[in-house]
């Protein structure tokens, strides 16, 4: 089953939690903490795998989640970290965040592997918080906990030349002829249900390959048809064989269909439409109006379009219509890769900044270090609670309340956590 659109939840792992143990050993009395950090949680990596070539499997399975890091042990013994989860797409799958709709990741070229989710730290064990004065701290970190985050994989084929037409214009016979392809092909519309690839093999060392989109039709950019549907592959194309009957065995004129066909091309993505084009005049064997085609030859050339009257079924022209694309191919730029609009943010991760905002009566108090520190708290241990107010206001946060009007019995939200302030 072909399928180039899916949906999945993804959650990296939690870290693990930091421990609280002492030593207990005979003839050491006070032997101090040495409860061990937590575990790091496993990340999600995307990979692209080369047997893959559809999204199929994510129908049936939605739901992938990393390992969790392992709480840390005692005698100052770390956690496991938790095994990064793979998972295997074709190339060309594009991941979007389905709540942005931002890129997440391509994997085309050479993002072969890519880190969509970070698992979470593991949380400090109550090692870390002995002092001269507090040398018994019966509090640890927590791990950073991780969310779910809902992504659509989105399959745009990987293709040099993209052959585009109306149904039953012969794009399917053209790619069994010049590969070793076998689409199915028949008298009638909409024959080719899903996207197929080819290798054209012009000589030893010389390839490129082309993909047969499903027929587009009026108002396919709008849905109509299957064009809408798979209008995407051609999106990484470099030039387009647009393929045109001018027998006029169905009645079509050619340069209405050449036109209609870039009119949605166009209403698809601008950059469809500004992708170079070659005609391949189909059925130039068995034309009924001459006067037909010559005006549509005619329209081509006033237009410096390059076309190349071809016979699919007999295989006329194709020679010089490969050998064109080829000579093309070497002059353009590679296959384009998206570009990534989210991505880890190790400055995020390790950033101080935070922000303070009053609505409705409520400071809150936001930021990836705030954000860090709530989820590394333990909100049910006093000791813990005593380190999250001391850390607050060391960094600034206490006093920046101050500043923004803050005062005795009001209410502060810093991140989901809601108290009263008091001096």
């Amino acid at each position: 089953m072909f399928a180039d659109k899916a949906e999945i939840l993804i959650k990296a792992g939690n870290g693990g939690n930091g421990l609280v143990s002492f030593r207990r050993e005979i003839y050491v009395p006070a032997g101090g903490p040495d409860g061990g950090d937590g575990g790091k949680g496993g990340d999600i990596v995307f990979v692209i795998d080369p047997e893959v070539n559809t999204l199929a499997d994510f129908k049936f399975k939605r739901k992938y989640f990393a390992e969790n890091g392992e709480d840390g042990k005692a005698k100052k013994c770390f956690g496991k970290s938790g095994a990064d989860l793979l998972i295997g797409v074709p190339e060309g799958t594009l991941i979007r965040d389905k709540e942005t709709g931002k890129i997440l990741a391509d994997m085309t070229g050479e993002n072969k592997r890519v880190v969509v989710a970070k698992g979470g730290n593991g949380g400090f064990g109550n090692q870390h918080f002995a002092t001269p004065v507090r040398q018994a701290p019966q509090f640890a970190k927590s791990g950073i906990k991780t969310k779910e985050q809902t992504v659509t994989l989105e399959l745009k084929m990987i293709a040099d030349v993209g052959l585009v037409g109306f149904p039953n214009v012969g794009k399917s016979t053209i790619l069994s002829c010049v590969t070793k392809a076998q689409p199915k092909i028949a008298n009638y519309h909409f024959t080719t249900l899903q996207p197929n690839l080819g290798v054209v093999f012009m000589g030893e060392g010389r390839s490129f390959v082309l993909a047969d989109i499903p027929g587009i039709i009026e108002g396919a950019s709008e849905g109509l048809g299957l064009g809408h549907d798979f209008l995407r592959h051609i999106e990484r194309t470099r030039i387009i064989i647009h393929v045109v009957d001018v027998s006029g065995s169905e009645g079509r004129n050619p340069i209405e269909d050449f036109e209609k066909i870039n009119e949605e091309l166009l209403a698809y993505n601008a950059n469809l439409a500004a992708l170079p084009q070659v005609v391949a005049a189909n059925k130039s064997d068995i034309v009924y109006d001459e006067e037909m085609k010559d005006a549509f030859l005619n329209y081509l050339k006033e237009r410096d379009i390059p076309c190349f009257l071809i016979s699919a079924a007999t295989h006329q022209g194709l020679m010089p219509l490969l050998n064109y694309v080829e000579s093309q191919l070497k002059t353009l730029p590679p296959i384009p890769v998206f570009e990534t609009e989210i991505a880890y943010d190790l400055e995020a991760e390790t950033s101080d900044e935070f922000e303070i905002t009053f609505e409705d009566g409520v400071y809150y108090v936001d930021g990836p270090f705030v954000e860090r520190l709530v989820g590394s708290v333990n909100f049910e241990n006093d000791e813990s609670v005593a380190y999250f107010q001391r850390t607050l206001r060391k960094r600034g946060i206490i006093d920046a309340l101050v500043e923004a009007g803050c005062r005795e019995g009001d209410t502060v939200c810093v991140i989901d956590i809601e108290f009263e302030y008091k001096d």
